[in-house]
């Protein structure tokens, strides 16, 4: 899922740097995330993802990392859950 989503950023958020230079907790919005870029990648996460944000969930702080998509979209669609969670003891990492 992580990279996918970092796939959407690169394609979707035009940011200075690629989203594979970024941590998964990064804030995108420091990195050169604008608020009209955001909601291009959240419209391509939904579309990639085939959900729908619900409302409450259309804020800044769902959308301010990597990690934050990730868990937002494991929010509305649990089965990505296991994908985006890291083991016990570890950081969020993007699959190689």
């Amino acid at each position: 899922m992580l990279d996918t989503i970092r796939e959407l950023i690169d394609r979707h958020g035009k940011m200075p740097v690629p989203a594979s230079d970024l941590a998964d907790d990064q804030e995108l919005f420091a990195a050169g995330l604008d608020a009209f870029h955001a909601v291009r990648v959240m419209l391509a996460v939904e579309d990639a993802f085939e959900i729908v944000f619900p409302e409450h969930m259309l804020n800044r702080a769902n959308f301010a990392s990597i990690a934050a998509i990730a868990l937002s979209v494991a929010e509305v669609f649990p089965s990505k859950l296991q994908t985006c969670l890291p083991s016990k003891g570890q950081a969020l990492e993007h699959a190689a």
